[in-house]
Formats: C-alpha cells, structure tokens, sequence
C-alpha cells in the first residue's frame, strides 16, 4: 500500500515554470510506477506522465511532451512533475497516482494509489 500527498500547485502567469511534488509513505514505492494525471474543470481525468520503478523509462501525453518532465527519487520516496512554459490550458487540478507492477499505463483505472490533488492554475 503506498498513500500520496502532493504539494507545489499555485497561481502562476502564462510561460512560467512550476515544480509539483508527490511524497509517498509505505514499503513499496521503488516498485510502484508513479505518474501524474490532471483534470480541468467540466473534464475528465486525463494522463499527464508516468515514469518507470527507476525513472529510466518515462511517457508523456502529447499536449505536455517536451514541456513538463516527470521524475522521482526512490530514496526521498517522492516523485516530480517538472512543468515549464505554462499555458492557461493547463490549468487543472493535479494529481499523483501510483500502480505496482510494471507498464507505463495511461489509463486512470490502472492505477491503484491517489493523492488528494494539487490546484494549478494558469493565468493568461
């Protein structure tokens, strides 16, 4: 079982950068793929970025790929989202999840851990 707190959402203007973290507790988090899903206003839950037991092997959804980069360390049991030219089309509320096993899965229902979410919000 691994429980997930995510800290680092705020207000931020357009082209800003915004760093969110997920701290996680319980003994099996160096064997749990961790990712990052988002969900805007009147939306549904959408796949942000995943990263892999080591944070070798990382995925990301195309409206987020070459912006935002997903990492973690397995000492300090926490993983990041990395979030660079901000646009007001990311706003969302932010949340961690994590699944044991292996696959980088982007879908919501693979995912067995949540976090309570961290508000970001873009302005223009």
């Amino acid at each position: 079982q691994v429980q997930l707190v995510e800290s680092g959402g705020g207000l931020v203007q357009a082209g800003d950068s915004l760093r969110l973290s997920c701290a996680a507790s319980g003994r099996s988090f160096s064997s749990t793929v961790m990712a990052w899903f988002r969900q805007a206003p009147g939306k549904e839950r959408e796949f942000v970025a995943a990263a892999s037991w080591s944070g070798s092997s990382t995925s990301y959804a195309d409206s987020v790929q070459g912006r935002f980069t997903i990492s973690r360390d397995n000492v300090k049991n926490t993983v990041y989202l990395q979030m660079t030219s901000l646009k007001p089309e990311d706003t969302a509320v932010y949340y961690c999840a994590g699944r044991p096993g292996l696959g980088l899965m982007q879908v919501r229902a693979w995912y067995d851990y949540w976090g309570q979410g961290t508000r970001v919000t873009v302005s223009s």
